[in-house]
């Protein structure tokens, strides 16, 4: 495996967590009473507003063009480095996302006030608690949002097309791999984040004051600390929000327990 046993185990759990959280965020906003009259699965409208007037059938199509059209955005934001940009465009779907996912349990107020609070808590001063923490409920207000445009084959085809999608953009076109790289130094990534090591790591190197001059040997050395790479499993944020809207789509048509 790519990884331990410990942190393979970590990364499936809370992967799970966001799956599980989602299926229950969209179960909320069933309309239960319409839904019995309708003799089908009709959800409320969400707290921010209507959902995009997508065709099911067609849905895949308009939804798979912003994704590309958002990847080339990024791609100019990262070429002419405007990271403040992207910081606050990504405040801004965190915010909304955990307003739609925290709303469906709290009220509305509430649940505005939280999203902000933790949404510039995790772009401004990240930690890896409050990161992996809001990634577990942003894809279940995603999935509020999208699960309702899609029927089982729209939704197919879409996680067929996004496959396809993303083996040319990490194996041919490598994109896929800048924008990694570029989250890591802008500090934002879209995805679970599993450290090997929670703290600090220290190593001392030789001054450079010591590698000037080194008649210092066998005498005392001076030494300055820096901070070592720990190692970190990710999972991208494409690969917990799909397989969740797929998921959604299931219990739409099929119930909650089918979905499981």
């Amino acid at each position: 495996m790519k990884h331990t046993v410990k942190i393979t185990l970590i990364l499936l759990l809370v992967f799970l967590a966001a799956q599980f959280v989602g299926i229950g965020v969209l179960y909320s906003y069933i309309d239960k009473e319409q839904s019995a009259v309708e003799g089908k699965t009709v959800f409320e409208e969400l707290p921010i507003g209507e959902r995009p007037p997508l065709e099911e059938k067609t849905s895949f199509i308009p939804i798979l063009l912003a994704l590309l059209i958002g990847t080339a955005l990024l791609l100019l934001l990262i070429k002419y480095k405007i990271f403040m940009l992207w910081r606050i465009w990504f405040l801004f779907a965190v915010v909304v996302a955990l307003i739609i996912s925290w709303g469906a349990f709290l009220r509305i107020e509430l649940a505005i006030a939280l999203a902000l609070v933790f949404g510039i808590w995790k772009i401004f001063r990240p930690n890896i608690f409050i990161h992996n923490f809001t990634e577990v409920f942003v894809y279940g207000g995603l999935a509020a949002i999208f699960v309702p445009l899609f029927n089982l084959l729209s939704v197919i085809v879409l996680l067929i097309l996004i496959s396809a999608y993303d083996m040319y953009a990490v194996w041919k076109s490598k994109h896929m791999i800048k924008l990694a790289q570029s989250q890591a130094k802008a500090k934002i990534f879209a995805g679970l984040l599993i450290p090997y090591g929670l703290k600090k790591n220290k190593q001392e190197i030789p001054d450079s004051k010591d590698r000037k001059y080194p008649e210092t040997h066998g005498k005392k050395k001076f030494f300055v600390l820096k901070d070592k790479e720990v190692r970190t499993a990710v999972l991208g944020g494409g690969d917990i929000g799909f397989p969740l809207i797929f998921t959604g789509v299931i219990m739409a048509e099929y119930g909650w327990q089918m979905s499981l």
